[in-house]
């Protein structure tokens, strides 16, 4: 049975905590600038010392200031600030300036290790099947007591066994939101639409004839009808993850990019409402599955937290994955440390239908 790690808060009485001053805060000057010597967060818990109190920031992630706001530590963007905002001072971490960072309140089991030991590192030649039971576990468990939001390249929508896979997790609630650009959304809907990915066949991957049109061709059919749940109603669309979530009431994200065809209806041309529209679903994720997106994956891991402090203020463990069968992507998350970011190298496609048999064997 799966069961959290509990979360042990620093321990308040100790002379540093007593002894530290109040942290200071400045106003900003003109919007969307921080005064001088601002403190940046970063995805672990963060404790600011305001009038002898120490106050835990509770959206806490990279990039960002803290404002003091009616009691509370707010957590903002540099382009959200507002004239006036009191935003927090200080580039310690340990009292100092009256804040602390708290990075081992989870506690993390580590197996003692020699000082020169073979495969430390996570790599292809790493086995991953104990990621798979973990995974098992942490998503029944996810599914009824969490939030798990997906960050998906368009790799999936190239095969039919991988699409599939992926709705039958929407379909059995282990999916609560999908992040992803035009390209997933829309090779998904050619492949419901007409039968190919990038006009390759979505079983046999052998390429169709003008296939380089399909893609557009289904665009722009989505254009015609106005929306994407138009276009599946009007069209009879009955398979395909987008049509999973417009099934099932799962929200997706489609943020927009230079290169994008079209684009769909629903993509984001501006990056910063893609951006506001991304953290809105990963404000409440508690497991983030990234899988074949280097800059989604990137993006999702800045503002995502390694914590979240749940209604009744219990503050719980955030869980984020990363999937790619390229190295680079995979480790370019290392340093958000293990507890926020654990790799696996693989091809998603084998990756999602190996984890949803796995699940539906499970149930």
């Amino acid at each position: 049975m799966f069961k959290l790690r509990s979360y042990i808060p620093p321990d308040f009485t100790q002379e540093k905590f007593v002894c530290a001053p109040d942290a200071r805060f400045e106003a900003a000057g003109k919007d969307g600038v921080a005064p001088e010597n601002f403190h940046a967060m970063s995805i672990f818990p963060e404790y600011v010392k305001v009038n002898g109190k120490w106050l835990l920031a509770e959206e806490s992630r990279m990039d960002c200031v803290a404002v003091l706001e009616e009691g509370r530590i707010v957590i903002r963007e540099f382009r959200l600030l507002k004239k006036g905002d009191m935003v927090l001072t200080g580039r310690t971490e340990n009292c100092e300036d009256g804040i602390f960072l708290h990075a081992d309140g989870f506690c993390e089991e580590r197996a003692e290790e020699e000082a020169f030991s073979f495969r430390r590192s996570r790599s292809r030649e790493t086995a991953y099947s104990q990621d798979y039971n973990e995974l098992y576990d942490l998503l029944r468990y996810e599914r009824d007591h969490g939030r798990i939001v997906w960050v998906m390249g368009p790799a999936f929508a190239f095969d039919m066994d991988a699409r599939e896979a992926m709705s039958k997790l929407i379909a059995d609630g282990y999916v609560h939101a999908i992040l992803a650009g035009n390209a997933l959304a829309t090779h998904d809907l050619e492949g419901a639409y007409m039968g190919t990915a990038l006009g390759q066949d979505i079983y046999t991957h052998v390429s169709r004839p003008n296939g380089h049109y399909n893609h557009l061709e289904t665009i722009n059919r989505v254009r015609h009808h106005g929306s994407i749940s138009d276009f599946i109603r009007e069209e009879g669309i009955d398979n395909g993850i987008i049509y999973s979530c417009e099934k099932y009431g799962i929200p997706y994200v489609l943020g927009g990019s230079i290169r994008d065809d079209g684009p769909l209806p629903p993509v984001y041309a501006d990056v910063y409402a893609a951006q506001d529209a991304m953290r809105n679903q990963l404000r409440s994720a508690t497991t983030v599955i990234c899988m074949a997106t280097m800059l989604h994956t990137i993006a999702a891991g800045n503002m995502t937290p390694s914590y979240r402090v749940t209604k009744d203020g219990t503050v719980r463990q955030v869980y984020f994955y990363c999937v790619d069968v390229s190295e680079f992507a995979v480790n370019k998350l290392a340093d958000r440390g293990s507890l926020s970011a654990r790799g696996i190298v693989t091809n998603v496609q084998d990756f999602v239908v190996l984890l949803q048999r796995g699940l539906e064997k499970g149930e």
